[in-house]
């Protein structure tokens, strides 16, 4: 099991929003970045108020949610790009987040968001920074 101090990651200033999180050795494709962790919400305590502008919410498949700022680790400092070098899937309840290509020590983790916000929402109220060549201009799916 790996624990802060092993971990593959440091949080420090991100040029794209904030905080970030940091490869501080090199990872290989498929290389375990960490696990999301959280307070989680369930049933009628998942239909809370969320603070939007902070992105630290994962929707598990069961319908309860995992909320970072609440008892999170560093891999809630991961940021949005529509390019992303991470991937962040369900196993067994669990956020897991993974390498999706090899990562040299130094460079900022991303995932991409492909935030589910309902069809009425309005992709101008979640800008992305990210810079990348293909960017959609919105952490939205």
């Amino acid at each position: 099991m790996q624990t802060e101090l092993d971990s593959p990651i440091e949080v420090r200033a991100s040029g794209v929003h904030g905080l970030g999180a940091f490869a501080v050795r090199d990872l290989a494709k498929g290389d375990v970045v960490g696990i999301y962790h959280g307070r989680r919400y369930q049933g009628d305590e998942a239909e809370r108020e969320w603070d939007h502008a902070l992105t630290y919410v994962f929707g598990l498949s069961d319908g309860s949610f995992i909320d970072g700022s609440d008892g999170g680790n560093a891999t809630r400092h991961l940021n949005h790009s529509c390019a992303p070098n991470c991937v962040a899937f369900e196993i067994d309840g669990e956020i897991v987040i993974e390498a999706a290509r090899r990562i040299r020590a130094g460079e900022e983790l991303f995932i991409d968001y492909a935030l589910d916000v309902g069809p009425d929402a309005d992709p101008d109220a979640y800008p992305c920074r990210c810079g990348a060549p293909r960017c959609r201009g919105t952490m939205i799916a």
